[in-house]
Formats: C-alpha cells, sequence, structure tokens
C-alpha cells in the first residue's frame, strides 16, 4: 500500500543517545552561552529558535529526531506506525502510549491528559499560538486511557507526526497551565519562565533576556542523569564574545550559533580551548517580504494585517527585481565560507524536497533595472529612486544585531540602490527580535518594516508543517497575540489548497514533488521570501565537555542529559 510508504520507512530504526559516565549532579555546573538570549520558556509562544532551545531542556516532547533525523521515542514507548499498529490502516489516527511511571519535576505523574491539554492550549480559538501548524489537520486529542492518548485528523495523514514531536512541540503539564487558555496564555509569566517539566533540569531562576539558572530534576527518569548538578545559561552579548567564551578563555562548556567570518573562527579554534561542531540541516538565511502595509500611521491593529496590503511590494516585478540584484555568491563567501552554501530555496535538505534551481545565484542588476522599467517603475525626477502613481521604492530593512547580518545589510542596500530602491537599515537586539513579547513593536513577528532578514528551520525530515506555516490562517495579527508562522503574511489560495494535497499524500516521491512546487509558487517564481544562504549550524563546545552530538534535526541541546565533564 502506497500510502504506508512514509510511515514505515521513517521509524523502523532509532539510535540512541551515548550515555553519561557519571552519577547525577556529580560534574557540577554546566555553562551554557546563547548570544542570543532566551525571553520565554514556552515554545508556544514563541518562534525563535534560542526559546525553543532553552525549553527543551526542561518540557519535552513525546518523540524526538535525533543526529541523523531518525524518528526516536521519548517520552513515549514507542513511535507508532502502521506496522506496530499505533498507526491506523486508514492514516487518521495515531496512538501514543506513555513511559510508564514518568513524573513532573514537582514528582506528580505525567498522565494523557497533560498530552490532550497541550493540545487544547494551542488550538484554542481565541489563542495565539507560535506552534499551530505542527497540528495541522487534527480533529480531536482523546485520553484512552492514563498512559494512551488518541490523536485523529480530519482526513488520512500519511505523515502523522507533527503533534508532540521534536522541541517545537512539548508536552506541558495541564495543572500549570490550565488556567492560561487562549488570550490569558501571555499573562501567566510564572509557567511560561518556570515551566514544569520531565526534562533533566528545572528552573531555578529565569531572568528575560538575561540568564537562566536551573539544577538537575530530581524526578528525571534515569536516575544517574543528568551529570550536572547545575546549569547556567546566560544570554546576551554577541557571536564573537561567545565563540571566545568557550574556544579561547574556557569561561563556558557550550557557545550556540557563532554566526561569524569563517577566519574569525578559524583564529579562536587554533587557541586550543573548544572545537567547533559543524553540520547542515534546513536552516536558511531569508529576506522575508511584507505582503502587508507596515505604515506606523496606520491604526495599531490595522499595520502589517491582511486589511492594508503592501503598496509596492505586492508587485511581484518589484519583489523578482529585489531578488535579481543580489549577490548570493559573495554573500555567502564572505559570511560563512565552507558553512555556507548559496541557496534558491526554503528547503535545500533533505535533498529529495529542494528544486535544485541555481538561477538565483547569478546577480543580474541590469536585468533588475528593465524588469524595473518595464513595469512602470521610473525615477522621475532624478533624485536615484524609482516611483510609480506616486508611491516611492522607499524600504526599511530590519534584522538582529549581528556583525554578518550587518555586513549583508549594507551589501544589499547598495545593490538595491543600485537599481532605484531606496533602503533605510535598522537592527534589532536579537533577543528582542526574536522574542515573543506581544507587546513589543520589534519582533519580527510583529514585522513592522517592508523586509527582514533572519534563518529557522523545522524539526525533523518531513517539511509538511514548515510549508503549513505559509497558509492564510497562520499569519501573526492582533487576535493571536502576533504569533504565527506566517510571517511575510503570504495568502495564496492555490498555495493552501496544496497543502492540503499534502496532507493526503503518502508516497515520497509524490509528497516531495509537491513540496517543490510549493516552494516554487511562493519562492521561487513568487519571490515572496528570498533565500539567501543554506547555513550550516556552528557551535562550539569545551573540550572538557563530553558526549555532544550536534543534532540539526531538533534542538541542539537534545542530548543534554547525557553531556558530561571529561579530562
Amino acid at each position: 500500500m502506497k500510502l504506508k510508504t512514509l510511515l514505515l520507512g521513517a521509524a523502523t530504526s532509532f539510535a540512541l543517545a551515548p550515555a553519561a559516565f557519571a552519577e547525577r549532579g556529580s560534574d557540577g555546573q554546566l555553562n551554557i552561552l546563547y548570544w542570543q538570549a532566551p525571553s520565554i520558556m514556552n515554545p508556544y509562544l514563541s518562534g525563535g529558535t534560542k526559546d525553543l532551545e532553552a525549553s527543551s531542556i526542561v518540557i519535552e516532547p513525546l518523540g524526538r529526531y535525533d543526529e541523523n533525523g531518525t524518528l526516536l521515542p521519548w517520552l513515549a514507548e514507542e513511535i507508532p506506525t502502521v506496522e506496530n499498529g499505533g498507526v491506523s490502516e486508514d492514516l487518521t489516527s495515531i496512538t501514543w502510549k506513555l513511559k510508564e511511571g514518568l513524573k513532573w519535576s514537582d514528582g506528580t505523574p505525567v498522565t494523557s491528559e497533560d498530552v490532550v491539554f497541550t493540545a487544547e492550549y494551542c488550538m484554542h480559538p481565541e489563542g495565539g499560538c507560535a506552534q499551530l501548524a505542527k497540528f495541522e489537520g487534527v480533529k480531536s486529542v482523546e485520553a484512552m486511557d492514563d498512559l494512551t492518548v488518541k490523536v485523529s485528523f480530519n482526513e488520512p495523514r500519511p505523515f502523522p507526526y507533527g503533534p508532540f514531536m521534536g522541541a517545537q512541540s512539548p508536552i506541558i503539564q495541564k495543572a500549570q497551565f490550565q488556567d492560561c487558555l487562549g488570550p490569558k496564555a501571555p499573562e501567566c509569566t510564572d509557567a511560561n519562565f518556570m515551566p514544569i517539566g520531565t526534562g533533566p533540569f528545572v528552573v531555578d531562576e529565569f531572568k528575560p533576556n538575561d540568564v537562566i539558572q536551573l539544577s538537575a530534576n530530581e524526578n528525571y527518569r534515569d536516575p544517574n542523569k543528568p551529570a550536572f548538578a547545575a546549569v547556567n545559561f546566560k544570554g546576551g552579548g554577541d557571536a564573537t564574545s561567545a565563540g571566545r567564551a568557550v574556544l579561547e578563555t574556557g569561561e563556558y562548556d557550550y557557545a550556540w550559533n557563532l554566526q561569524l567570518a569563517p577566519d574569525v573562527l578559524a583564529k579562536m579554534e587554533s587557541a586550543g580551548q573548544g572545537t567547533l561542531e559543524v553540520g547542515f540541516g534546513t536552516l536558511v538565511e531569508r529576506i522575508m517580504v511584507n505582503m502587508t502595509d507596515p505604515d506606523p500611521n496606520l491604526p495599531a491593529d490595522e499595520r502589517s494585517t491582511a486589511a492594508h496590503p503592501h503598496p509596492f511590494l505586492t508587485d511581484i516585478n518589484v519583489r523578482k527585481a529585489l531578488s535579481l540584484a543580489i549577490d548570493r555568491v559573495l554573500l555567502t563567501e564572505i559570511g560563512y565560507g565552507q558553512a555556507g552554501r548559496p541557496t534558491c530555496d526554503l528547503v535545500p535538505a533533505p535533498e529529495i524536497y529542494a528544486t535544485g534551481r541555481t538561477d538565483c545565484h547569478v546577480q543580474d542588476i541590469e536585468g533588475a533595472k528593465a524588469l524595473l522599467d518595464e513595469a512602470g517603475w521610473v525615477d522621475s525626477d532624478g533624485d536615484g529612486v524609482r516611483e510609480k502613481d506616486g508611491v516611492r521604492l522607499s524600504m526599511l530593512f530590519q534584522t538582529s544585531t549581528n556583525a554578518v547580518r550587518q555586513d549583508f545589510q549594507a551589501l544589499i542596500k547598495q545593490w538595491w540602490s543600485e537599481i532605484g530602491v531606496e533602503t533605510e537599515l535598522r537592527n534589532v537586539n536579537a533577543s528582542v527580535f526574536f522574542g515573543g513579547d506581544p507587546g513589543s513593536p520589534d519582533t519580527f513577528q510583529k514585522f513592522y518594516a517592508d523586509v527582514e532578514m533572519y534563518a529557522n528551520n523545522f524539526d525533523g525530515t518531513d517539511p509538511e508543517s514548515y510549508m503549513a506555516a505559509q497558509t492564510c490562517a497562520k499569519a501573526p495579527r492582533p487576535a493571536t497575540q502576533w504569533q504565527g508562522e506566517n510571517i511575510s503574511r503570504i495568502c495564496v489560495t492555490e498555495y493552501d489548497e496544496m497543502v492540503a494535497e499534502l496532507g493526503r499524500t503518502g508516497e515520497l516521491e509524490e509528497r516531495a514533488a509537491l513540496v517543490r512546487e510549493l516552494q516554487a509558487m511562493i519562492i521561487n517564481d513568487g519571490y515572496m521570501i528570498l533565500p539567501l544562504v543554506d547555513r550550516g549550524r556552528v557551535s562550539a563546545r569545551s573540550n572538557t565537555l563530553g558526549g555532544v552530538v550536534l543534532n540539526t534535526w531538533d534542538s541542539e541541546l537534545w542530548n543534554v542529559a547525557d553531556w558530561h565533564r571529561v579530562d
């Protein structure tokens, strides 16, 4: 049966993380440095990678992806498949069984009611869940008994591993969050900053955009783990200081996301205190094009919403011209070296889902000019900026504060000026930019700019949820407390219909063809998102830290319970 092909190939082998060789707490303190400081410990209220990863050592999903992208049971006994009876023959439901004896860090039992509640929390119609695409097509989530949960779908789902898989969809405790549904979710500060979890560590103190102090979870399911008694999770600073703190001074054990020029990294590593960990996955640096109007003169509840289309970025000729003017090969060379590859795709891996197109690799300034000329965008007054019908091609380009990104901004501004587009540059502290504060005007979700640049990726190796994130209903807006994955506010009926078709398609080659078509529709040919660089993940670990297994398919901290001190 073709519909079973994907299921039976996805979960047949499970790799176990290497075991730590120490008793719980015997290795003292682990020092982790994320220069983009976490602002919340609830991934359902933030799409920022820094927040997803920080929370992943406290709250956990039913299943994870290992370093090879293989589905791995975590809080569940096994990964459900058609073969083992966990997925129904008609592919309309998946049934998970929790491991016996699981406890929350407060000592209370983990039950199927917590799993059911997690779905209710994210799917609440008046809420703003940053991971709603994970629950695409879910009809109901039921507790069959204390340890068994059944997820039913509106129609057959050949890949039913959206809910409760990976760091983006962990289980939260019903008792702690039950009064935090819908619009009340952002108000539950204690729960959002200090969630009760099942992971190897518990939060003792949380200072947003600064530091998290954690200690070993006494109720963790493995009595010999974690090896570390405490974690000092420091946020803030910049990538340069983070790299030095591990590779040169040895002050920290692990530094995440060293977005630095390759020569800078090589010099740091030569100091001999630590080692770079590099791996390619699905992390793509891109420019998001705002399809809505961010004009500050609009009412607050209408700015950057579908009520007001963008005055000139809704013209595909403008979007295509912006893309043509960019030299992606040069950006990759100066920004990432061997740790980057120019890309035209939002999903460059696994290879089967990539379009393989390379046309965007060639910069074409003259072609961009000609395209704008033909579309009627001309510089009629000689000030260097094109206009049409009284609308000037003048943009605000924002991103997070980072040396590589500011270099990219400067180059792109110059290239765009050459084609008659005026660009104002703005950079925002990364902890704020990637935070989930619905009251802040500076988050990437609110997108109070014309274009913005950042990178993100998806859990696992199947991009269905990632594609679903660009559907109309996923756009951040006031009604969702500005949460949502569709940052560009794309709304294309044909795209939404094709995403639904992807959800019904089981044969791997057919799914891959649909993903390639979806990419072409809004990216390769639609220019609503402009991919720039397929980035390798680059982090650093101290030479005295053992057990680290870099994982580009899940949280980098996925196996922190196995980390330990070595001589």
